[in-house]
């Protein structure tokens, strides 16, 4: 049998959130247990960078990573590739965020960088009024992997970003963004709904998933009949296009599940291993 090649997005896909607490159920865990030792290879394929991928995602039992939506590669412990935002544009980036009091952070596969008021409106958003409200404390004391990983007073004008999150803006159509960072950046909307409807990433122009997955299976030497893509967001889209079976999460975006080959239960009612069973891939 030849070895296939499954490729999972992270939020709302391979990770659900339980209280404001990631987890992977055990059904995906045996899921990917499974089809590893029938000798197929499972990547993580996430807007993620590395400082975001936590190690309780690893020890499931991972082979690599395309992280960043594509920004980089990394299998068997090497990087493929890497790119980066460029130092100017990082520098501009910082200066527009600053002068119209954006809450973003930068990410770098060596930590998540916060602007000064990024946690204190993450906490509200994620626990709600932690400061009266006893069930909301709890949940603040419970912790977050994301909110617990942010950097915070660090120089923001770095040399290793790989992308951009900002928070939406009340002050600032979605639009105005687009045409302030167009030339630099793709600009992508909305990845993370509690962010705000115009929330958004800024990352390395002419990369996706798709590309970096075809990098990856020429390097391996894996033929694209042998892909198969889990996702739930239109960041995903590339990836389930490209991919032989791409499947979406029936939590997905509609956009998404329009171009899937498939849509499968919730990422929190064992979705994956439902298709991966369905694809005698356990």
């Amino acid at each position: 049998m030849e070895k296939k090649i499954i490729f999972f997005d992270v939020d709302g896909t391979l990770v659900t959130f339980d209280q404001g607490m990631e987890k992977i159920l055990p059904s995906t865990v045996e899921a990917i247990r499974k089809t590893r030792e029938k000798g197929n290879l499972v990547y993580l394929c996430t807007g993620r960078s590395k400082a975001e991928i936590y190690d309780f995602i690893m020890d499931i039992g991972i082979d690599g990573i395309i992280g960043a939506g594509g920004g980089f590669v990394e299998t068997e412990g090497t990087m493929l590739y890497h790119k980066k935002v460029k130092d100017e544009c990082v520098r501009h980036m910082v200066n527009y965020f600053e002068k119209h009091k954006f809450d973003y952070y930068l990410e770098s596969n060596g930590g998540l960088f916060a602007s000064h008021n990024l946690k204190k409106r993450l906490e509200s958003l994620l626990y709600g009024d932690f400061e009266n409200d006893p069930i909301a404390m709890q949940k603040k004391k419970a912790g977050n992997h994301f909110i617990d990983s942010l950097i915070e007073s660090e120089d923001m004008y770095r040399n290793d970003i790989n992308k951009a999150c900002f928070l939406e803006n009340e002050n600032i159509p979605f639009e105005k963004i687009i045409k302030e960072f167009e030339k630099e950046f793709t600009v992508i909307h909305c990845t993370v709904p509690a962010f705000g409807e115009n929330s958004g990433e800024l990352t390395v122009p002419n990369i996706h998933k798709a590309n970096a997955i075809k990098i990856l299976i020429d390097h391996l030497g894996i033929d694209q009949k042998n892909t198969y893509a889990f996702g739930d967001g239109l960041n995903d889209i590339e990836m389930l296009e490209y991919c032989q079976v791409g499947i979406a999460m029936g939590n997905a975006k509609q956009g998404l599940k329009e171009v899937a080959n498939e849509i499968t239960d919730d990422a929190n009612k064992d979705g994956i291993y439902k298709a991966m069973l369905k694809h005698n891939l356990v």
